[in-house]
């Protein structure tokens, strides 16, 4: 998800755009972020190939901001659809000034927080995932006894 454009040949300027203090050169999209894309990121039926497009679109416009200071992890786009997603450092590569660049990659679209309200306070969502799990768990260990 590069956008190399350069006046002349032989002439190589890694582009990124920037998010927080990351210079972010690379997008990766996870199988597991794409289904979840197609399911519920967005709502007009776009395929997942389209994601990674759409996203890089939405880092250059500056639309993807950190959820809270407390879930690093954690990212918004168009003050809406959460995310979780990695910074990594891209090994053996850095702009002209010497800066390392970082790839993004997403590990999954968690949904939208006009449809569901508890992706406000991710706390909050997380330990309702894990009571709804836990009493899952419970209900089929009582089945087979």
């Amino acid at each position: 998800m590069r956008d190399n454009k350069t006046g002349s040949w032989g002439v190589h300027e890694p582009f990124y755009v920037m998010l927080n203090e990351y210079r972010i050169a690379d997008l990766v999209i996870t199988a597991h972020a794409r289904s979840r894309y197609e399911g519920r990121g967005q709502s007009d039926g776009q395929p997942g190939k389209d994601a990674a497009y759409w996203l890089w679109q939405c880092l250059k416009q500056k639309r993807v901001r950190a959820h809270s200071p407390a879930e690093p992890e954690m990212y918004v786009v168009d003050n809406d659809l959460v995310m979780a997603a990695r910074i990594v450092e891209i090994p053996d590569e850095s702009d002209l000034y010497g800066n390392p660049l970082y790839k993004l990659i997403v590990v999954s679209f968690l949904g939208k927080m006009s449809e569901n309200i508890d992706l406000r306070d991710l706390k909050t969502y997380y330990a309702r995932q894990q009571s709804s799990r836990r009493t899952t768990l419970m209900q089929s260990g009582r089945k087979r006894r």
